[in-house]
């Protein structure tokens, strides 16, 4: 390893993210100590928003490289060949991140919350549970399935809302709400695998190592759906208590029309065309356009559109790339020379500090045996729900339902003790579940 000044200073940058993430609700806790409106408590109340931090370290990282290489360079032609700009334009990708705004804003509509509510509702009324038991099993096992055909941050959103609809809004214990909270994460990370084109980290490798939907169904997405099923069933008993009594069907607004079904229609055709468009960011933004102009024709059918929370979850994401791009130097070598059960505990570990997308990316860069390939994915998967910035779509279930847990929002270290258990479940499956391909 000879790293250059730069990926020495994104590297320490990095690290001032992660360990600012963790210190996010003692930063609000704070702010609240100085007066309303002032600047001290408006400064902390930036400070303490976990989508604004990585993006904050990613625009002192682009200062640095801007004040040492320069803003950018030009060749004769005028065209960029260097500096901070051709960093942005031409080194990092940012289609992830802006696919991960079009797809929660069109997830979070209401013609797609109600089409995923009669689904879970229907498949619940089949489980042999009382109802608001058998609602929250539904909900936690179908949502994060679903994230395999309607890609991870679309299940997030849906999930995630369902969960603050019917179960975060209600005097839950937070015992039960970090558990279900860690529950939702590691769901989301590992149910994205029935498909090569859900889940970010598989996303990134799928292509490259030849892996199509049958290769991940007998590989991963059947031992994933194994363990969904049981860490669910296992956290439902857990809280049999809190999950007893009947469902109550959420109240409607007075002036609430339920979408038609040629809406909802159109939703899905509109997320299905993202979906299938995922890796053209031109492509896909043109029709979230089009999306937002019959969003507005049929506002009478539409609750207001999540733009401001899915542009922070965003920025969280192209700040974590930003920073994520620098940080080859020393992953690469860990992930080329562990070996392989090594190299699954490491991967699961790593997640919890860096994007599992990025982590597997990286490691597409390195030449692995099949073997080697399996555990850094499946690896990957499994840690996807230790953190806020393990999977991509964790940030948008965390920014949907940071407001359910007081003042303080979020604790990192409540997210990681309610995510613990599903995620060594999830190992074993990976580990011991043969592979049928």
């Amino acid at each position: 390893m000879n790293p250059t000044n730069l990926q020495l200073v994104g590297t320490i940058l990095f690290a001032c993210a992660v360990c600012h993430t963790f210190l996010v609700s003692k930063i609000q806790h704070l702010a609240h100590k100085y007066p309303e409106g002032s600047m001290m408590e408006n400064l902390l109340h930036f400070l303490g928003e976990v989508e604004a931090v990585f993006g904050l370290w990613a625009a002192i990282f682009i200062a640095y490289f801007a004040s040492t290489h320069g803003l950018m360079q030009l060749d004769a032609d005028h065209k960029v060949i260097g500096g901070a700009l051709k960093y942005l334009e031409q080194d990092v990708n940012f289609t992830e991140p802006a696919f991960v705004f079009v797809i929660m804003c069109m997830a979070g509509t209401r013609p797609v919350i109600v089409f995923a509510e009669k689904i879970i509702m229907a498949i619940s009324k089949v489980i042999p549970l009382p109802g608001k038991m058998a609602f929250y099993v539904s909900s936690l096992i179908i949502g994060p399935i679903l994230g395999s055909f309607i890609t991870e941050p679309a299940a997030m959103t849906v999930t995630a809302l369902i969960l603050l609809d019917y179960f975060y809004s209600n005097k839950m214990s937070k015992k039960f709400m970090y558990a279900t909270l860690g529950l939702l994460f590691v769901n989301i990370s590992i149910g994205g695998t029935l498909s090569h084109f859900a889940a970010p980290p598989v996303l990134m490798v799928a292509g490259k190592w030849h892996w199509g939907m049958m290769h991940m169904i007998t590989n991963f997405g059947y031992k994933a759906v194994v363990a969904i099923i049981i860490a669910t069933i296992i956290v439902a008993f857990m809280f049999k208590k809190e999950l007893e009594g009947k469902l109550e069907i959420k109240a409607k607004h007075e002036a609430w029309m339920e979408p038609t079904w040629w809406i909802t229609l159109i939703h899905l055709v509109f997320m299905g065309l993202v979906v299938y468009t995922a890796h053209h960011m031109v492509f896909f933004f043109g029709l979230f356009l089009f999306f937002l102009g019959f969003a507005s024709v049929t506002q009478e059918y539409q609750d207001e559109i999540k733009l401001k929370e899915s542009l922070l979850v965003g920025f969280f994401l192209g700040g974590l790339v930003v920073l994520g791009g620098q940080q080859a130097w020393w992953l690469q070598p860990i992930l080329s020379e562990l070996p392989d059960m090594a190299l699954f505990v490491g991967s699961t570990g790593l997640t919890a500090i860096t994007d599992n997308a990025a982590l597997t990316y990286l490691g597409s860069l390195v030449e692995l045996t099949d073997a080697k390939k399996y555990y850094l994915v499946a690896g990957a998967v499994a840690g996807g729900g230790l953190t806020v910035i393990a999977n991509a779509p964790n940030p948008a279930g965390f920014g949907i339902l940071k407001n359910s847990f007081g003042e303080d929002g979020i604790s990192p270290i409540g997210l990681l003790l309610g995510a613990i258990g599903p995620t060594i479940l999830a190992m074993i499956c990976f580990f011991v579940l043969p592979s049928l391909g």
